[in-house]
């Protein structure tokens, strides 16, 4: 890669409907642009769940690595790329097979190295084990939004 900018592809998940990835997508910018990284693309899913391994815009930069138009994966945190610790390592053995970086900002963990790879397993493991209580809580706050009358999460009090 010496000479060559790293093609770099900005992966972003919002979990809930209305929220902005603002910081996230500044953040990676800001982090590309200081590592001299050109972007080819940027994608972001909104309100979708990071269990969820088909996601409509994770497929992108996917396909890109795959195509091998793409030499990083540039993601804020681990756990907006994926909150499984089967995801995590099935996309990192994938990387790694084609030669593609795979950074975190938040978490300050590349990929590339041993202890990269180990911090990244230990991150996994504390997404998946971060979300359990999560889907519980989300659970839970619909169950007794319905008991009160409400018909979805963006629905108004009952009269």
């Amino acid at each position: 890669m010496t000479g060559k900018k790293i093609r770099t592809a900005l992966y972003l998940r919002v979990s809930a409907p209305g929220r902005k990835p603002d910081l996230q997508h500044d953040g990676l910018r800001a982090y590309a642009e200081r590592a001299g990284m050109r972007i080819v693309g940027e994608y972001c899913d909104h309100a979708v769940s990071g269990r969820r391994k088909g996601r409509p815009q994770l497929n992108a930069p996917m396909a890109g690595v795959r195509s091998r138009e793409v030499d990083c994966v540039l993601v804020w945190k681990f756990d907006r790329f994926a909150r499984s610790v089967r995801h995590l390592p099935a996309a990192l053995e994938e990387f790694d097979h084609l030669g593609v970086r795979f950074i975190s900002v938040q978490d300050q963990v590349e990929t590339a190295s041993p202890m990269g790879r180990a911090m990244f397993t230990i991150i996994a493991a504390m997404a998946e084990l971060e979300s359990s209580p999560i889907s519980e809580r989300v659970s839970a706050g619909m169950k007794a939004a319905a008991a009160l009358g409400f018909a979805t999460c963006c629905a108004t009090w009952p009269a």
